[in-house]
């Protein structure tokens, strides 16, 4: 796989992810996240972010981690996305950012594997590394295919 220039580096729990530089708009500190009644999981609520209502995604949640509390180092990466022929803007809550930076060798390869082990890939686009660490590069454009869809409640179950 080619290479894709400089990334933004994430960290959640004790793992590093990326995102291409050419996608973020600003890294904000955290803030009040206005909630959104019955929103999905994944979906913290609605930030302003020079006038305009972001949606705010837990970049946790969608990668199956347990939530964690906010503290100094969490941060809200305002990027944006093609989904459905259209681009969205989209902020994703990430634990910390590190830097902005190259991978090492400007590369990123496939994961090792994937169809034989019966991987859903469809959150990444590779892996690269960083200072000799792996670093998995997320797909934005993918990213919430992964995510379940709510089901709608049972009347029954009333």
């Amino acid at each position: 796989m080619s290479g894709i220039g400089q990334v933004v580096t994430l960290g959640v729990g004790d793992e590093r992810f990326a995102v291409p530089v050419a996608r973020v708009q600003e890294i904000l500190d955290r803030r009040r996240i206005a909630r959104i009644p019955n929103a999905p999981a994944h979906v913290l609520g609605v930030i302003d972010v020079r006038g305009t209502g972001v949606s705010v995604v837990d970049l946790r949640v969608i990668l199956g981690l347990p939530a964690a509390d906010e503290d100094d180092a969490t941060r809200i990466v305002v990027l944006w996305l093609e989904t459905g022929g259209r681009r969205a803007q989209v902020a994703l809550r990430t634990d910390r950012v590190f830097e902005v930076a190259a991978l090492d060798g400007d590369r990123v390869e496939d994961v090792p594997e994937a169809k034989l082990l019966n991987w859903d890939k469809r959150l990444i686009s590779g892996i690269g590394r960083r200072q000799g660490e792996f670093v998995t590069l997320l797909d934005l454009d993918r990213l919430f295919e992964a995510v379940p869809a709510p089901q709608p409640a049972d009347p029954l179950d009333a």
